[in-house]
Parts: structure tokens; sequence; C-alpha cells
């Protein structure tokens, strides 16, 4: 839901400003939609996680360019920024991740800390009522500990200041009340007055249940700009972070397309451009209306 609004002081890190009329809209998660920092999209934050990587899961991403329009960075100097930590799973890190963002969203960010009912953030995180059991709060227990885990660290070659901060600071699951206790940071509210937001439609994250890698460019694909885009496989596996043989993960990215081609999001080409293989993205359907197409030439 967008609400347009006069453009004063912005308390919701949800807000998105509109320069041409002085104007804001108010970017609302609920159960079909989610704000999401176009950054956290576009790097390989969230991705496929095999079952043999579950051992070495760490990951380290410069994030100098995504973030450097960060009002704490601009105002700050900082420079090198740099994302470390577990890597995260689109199938359940990036869902918790989803209801942390739509908890902060309902409950407010005037307090780092926000407490709310376990069901209810459960569902938050796309659980059904009958999911809810022993195995499921074990899973988000997992997945909070994960996102605790990612670090975000700010430095700069002019400025004697730095920052480390988490994508979440704490977590408590208290099984007696039956209540969520979430603490988050400043800085984190900072990360989403990022200029440029997408309001991820979560439909299509539903059709592609199991399907890591097709979510993964999903989101991706998302984060970019409307209209017709021009990218490489190569960046596609950058995106994806994938750890198998070249020909084995462009075999993976192909299918991910073809299963966005079949849900009615994606229509695309494929061709080479001397030895590189590139794609065009022809349109794209959140709404998933898409009459999907993948062409070769």
């Amino acid at each position: 839901m967008e609400k347009e609004q006069e453009n004063s002081e912005i308390e919701s890190p949800f807000c998105i400003i509109k320069k041409e009329s002085n104007t804001s809209y108010e970017l609302t998660p609920n159960s079909n939609k989610s704000v999401q920092p176009v950054a956290l999209l576009r790097l390989s934050v969230f991705t496929p996680v095999a079952p043999k990587e579950k051992g070495k899961r760490d990951f380290l991403i410069d994030a100098s360019e995504e973030l450097s329009s960060l009002e704490v960075a601009r105002q700050e100097g900082y420079t090198d920024i740099k994302i470390q930590g577990a890597k995260l799973s689109m199938s359940t890190d990036f869902k918790t991740w989803i209801g942390v963002i739509s908890a902060f969203s309902k409950y407010g960010y005037s307090s780092e800390k926000i407490t709310l009912p376990f069901s209810e953030f459960a569902r938050m995180c796309g659980l059904k009522p009958t999911d809810i059991n022993g195995r499921a709060r074990a899973r988000l227990h997992d997945s909070l500990f994960n996102l605790s885990s990612v670090t975000l660290s700010f430095r700069g070659k002019n400025t004697k200041k730095s920052l480390v901060t988490h994508l979440v600071q704490r977590a408590v699951l208290n099984h007696e009340t039956d209540q969520v206790e979430i603490v988050g940071d400043s800085s984190l509210w900072e990360l989403y007055r990022y200029d440029h937001k997408v309001l991820l439609g979560l439909k299509a994250l539903s059709e592609l249940s199991r399907k890591e890698a097709a979510q993964s460019l999903y989101v991706y694909l998302e984060s970019m700009p409307a209209g017709s885009l021009y990218i490489s496989m190569k960046r596609f596996r950058e995106r994806l972070a994938l750890e198998s043989q070249i020909k084995d993960q462009n075999a993976i990215i192909r299918r991910a397309l073809a299963d966005l081609v079949r849900i009615g999001y994606l229509d695309f080409t494929e061709y080479k451009k001397g030895r590189e293989i590139m794609f065009v993205i022809n349109s794209r359907s959140p709404k998933l209306q898409a009459i999907g197409r993948a062409t070769k030439k």
C-alpha cells in the first residue's frame, strides 16, 4: 500500500521522497509485499545454500559502491564498506528477514527494541498456523542466529571514526510467554532510507518454493531499474555465489530463468557476444501476469 503525504520530517525508514513534487511515499509491508533495501537484493547476501555448504558458510562482500550513498556513509566519510557473516539462504533466512522488516514496520522504529507474539512473527516469516511447531521454532532460532552474525563494517581513509553494526543486534524467543523480542540498530534505519527502494512482491517467492536459485534471481531482477536489461551470465553467477563448476552454474541459472518464465514473471532472450553469454531481460511482471517467453539467438 502506498500513501502519499506532504514531505515533512520523515520518521519512517520506509518513506521514499519524490524529488520532483517534494512529496513522499510510504511503503508498507503486508502479507503479499515486503520492503527490501535495494543493496541487499543486488549483493550476494541472500543466496542458494547447498547442504554441503553448511560447514563453510562465511562470506565477505565489498559493498562500498552499493552503500556509498547511505546518509551515514556520506556524513562520516565512509568509503570502505564491507558485509561479512554467515551465508544467508533464500529458503529460510530471507523469509525471516522479511519477518523482521514487517515486525518493525508494524510496531514502530522509534525504539530499537520491539516485542510481539511468536505466532504473529511466524506468520510474518511466511509460516502458516499449522506449520508452527518445535521444528519451526528451531529453524527460526537458527535463522535469527544467521542474521545476527552478518556484520556491516564502515571505514574511511580521511576519518578517525568507524562503524560496525549487524542486520539484527539481538533476538529473544521466549517459549514461556510465547513472545519474540528483536533489537535493531539505528544504522539499520539508514539502510532503509536508501534512495532507491523496492516493494517486493512475495507471490513469486511462494510460487518458487524450494527453488532458491530462481528466488535469488527474482529478488535481484526486482532490484534493477524498470525497462529492458542487459545482464551477462557472469553477473548472474556472481549474484548466486555458487561453488560448483562454471558449466554446472550456467545450467542452474538457465533452469532458474526457465522457472521465472514458467510462473509468468519473465520474458528474456539469450545470445552470445563474442565468447560471453548475455541475456536481454525484455519484461518483468511481479504480479505474474506476463506471457512468459524464453528465446535464444
